[in-house]
């Protein structure tokens, strides 16, 4: 009998990564509105463990399912980290993914290039309805570009540079991203537990 896991997102484009990464192991996966639940947390967590946390056990307690949730962000060395934690909500309520990647752009004007590193940070957290909790942790040095480059990918995807391959995130087609992402490395260590998880085997 397949083990139902809740993945704590209704974002499509992390939906589609994680059926990827999790693809090989007995789960049947479902997201929050099809478990009817509709309502969402306040990420009020000072850091990204927190908030994967804080969603983790919000939806481990409303579904009485395995819960997946993960959050994750990118710290622009140069703006002291930010928008970090923030950056899901970057450029205000109701804002797009091309608003926020606008916005950081305009913060990043007249920056020269040897000084807009950045890191995209994942935290990945897997509750169980007993109470048990792990996080797994994943990160992906780069830099911000001078402007959006690619068509693949979501969120900063398109403006976060990876120097070792010269291409955007958003550049590179879906299983190479899936193999090297910050989400990809948080995930595959959650993959890992659950594959040792017993659980999974009865």
């Amino acid at each position: 009998m397949a083990i139902h896991l809740l993945l704590a997102t209704n974002n499509q484009g992390k939906v589609a990564e994680y059926l990827a990464f999790l693809e090989a192991l007995p789960l049947v996966l479902v997201t929050p509105s099809q478990a009817g639940i509709m309502t969402a947390p306040e990420e009020t967590g000072g850091t990204f463990e927190e908030n994967a946390l804080l969603k983790a056990r919000y939806y481990a307690e409303r579904s009485g399912l395995l819960t997946l949730a993960d959050d994750s962000g990118l710290e622009v060395d140069v703006l002291n980290g930010g928008p970090g934690i923030y950056s899901a909500r970057y450029g205000g309520p109701g804002a797009s993914d091309a608003d926020r990647v606008e916005k950081l752009l305009k913060a990043l004007e007249g920056v020269p290039w040897e000084q807009r590193t950045a890191k995209f940070r994942c935290v990945v957290a897997l509750v169980s309805p007993d109470g048990t909790e792990d996080t797994f942790h994943g990160a992906r040095e780069g830099y911000v570009t001078l402007e959006a480059r690619g068509n693949n990918g979501f969120g900063y995807d398109p403006v976060f540079f990876l120097p070792t391959l010269g291409q955007t995130m958003a550049e590179l087609s879906s299983k190479a991203k899936n193999q090297l992402s910050h989400r990809a490395e948080a995930a595959c260590k959650a993959v890992q537990r659950l594959q040792k998880e017993t659980i999974l085997a009865q």
